[in-house]
């Protein structure tokens, strides 16, 4: 027995929405009136309330969908014509997709950051990875000469390189020659990172809150930690041990909620540059709680991280055209 192209679509739909009570239809005049080529005929009778008529704008259609199958869904989105169905490429691109390389980027960055942590010394495993908002100056640098814009603005780059100055005076680090691949596993994770928080900034700009974008990097590295479990295998954990791990999981969680809403309603290089503080933070914590020297050259590192962040948020403040590619959201 042979079906038509036409018939077989409208039988696989029907029986997904059969066997699956999360699948549904959305479309233009798919419900009363079956869809331009009556893919759906009969459906909206035999499903009520799954097959849904859409307005006309595959831009909403599409995004639509992808909400629903964020919060768990199964939508089947007809596009009547394949003319059309490039204008709803931007929520594809920009919204599904950039989730996915939002976390993947960012759990392989973190999985080679603690490759890099066990192989080098401390000090310089964290300057590599700090390299990341280097790197984010001169993407940004990069597109806008690309784009022939003059979009981003040469002293707040200037603010991040100056910041970074100060992170090398205090960290001093130092690569031996047996330490070279390590040393390069490193410097990937921080250009790895720069992507991410890149991403980030483009999830926020899109309209994605906080709270999604940290869930979904969790999950990514749930995942990426299960598969490496499988390989690594199991370890036995003292009470202690568990509760350093409870205590790293939950103030990572809350640093990457803060770090998300800051990419999100910030100024890329003006947040790269504050993050900084981080390693003067993580400086005074070494000195007051485990008694680590403090030399000359770290204070003078110091002040050029502080420097780097107030220079920054000045800059932005003072400026009189405002960035439309990072322009902040409104409140």
């Amino acid at each position: 027995m042979s079906i038509t192209y036409l018939e077989a679509i409208r039988e696989a739909q029907t029986r997904a929405l059969r066997e699956n009570p999360d699948v549904f239809i959305y479309g233009q005049d798919i419900a009363g009136f079956g869809g331009a080529f009556k893919a759906t005929k009969h459906l909206a009778r035999d499903f009520p309330g799954r097959v849904l008529d859409s307005p006309i704008s595959e831009d909403a259609m599409m995004g639509f969908a992808i909400g629903a199958a964020i919060e768990g869904m199964r939508p089947i989105v007809e596009m009547q014509f394949a003319d059309f169905s490039s204008i709803g490429f931007n929520q594809i691109i920009n919204q599904a997709a950039t989730h996915f390389w939002r976390s993947l980027t960012g759990v392989i960055a973190m999985f080679l950051w603690f490759y890099s942590l066990g192989n080098l010394p401390l000090a310089t495993a964290m300057t590599l990875n700090y390299m990341s908002s280097v790197w984010m100056a001169l993407f940004l640098l990069g597109g806008a000469a690309m784009l022939g814009s003059a979009k981003v603005d040469g002293r707040l780059i200037g603010t991040v390189l100056l910041g970074f100055a100060g992170v090398a005076l205090i960290l001093r680090p130092t690569i031996e020659q047996d330490q070279l691949w390590h040393g390069l596993i490193g410097l990937l994770s921080g250009i790895i990172s720069a992507t991410a928080y890149l991403q980030v900034t483009a999830l926020a700009r899109a309209g994605e809150p906080e709270v999604r974008i940290v869930f979904y990097f969790s999950v990514g590295g749930a995942i990426f930690g299960l598969v490496t479990t499988l390989f690594t295998g199991m370890h036995q954990h003292t009470l202690r041990g568990a509760a350093l791990l409870l205590a790293c999981g939950v103030l990572a969680t809350v640093a990457q909620l803060l770090m998300t809403r800051a990419y999100s309603t910030g100024r890329t290089l003006v947040i790269a540059s504050l993050q900084y503080l981080g390693i003067a933070f993580s400086f005074g914590y070494g000195v007051l709680l485990f008694a680590d020297r403090a030399s000359w050259m770290a204070l003078c590192g110091m002040i050029l991280i502080v420097g780097a962040g107030l220079a920054a948020t000045l800059l932005r403040a003072r400026s009189s055209a405002p960035d439309t590619a990072n322009a902040p959201l409104e409140p």
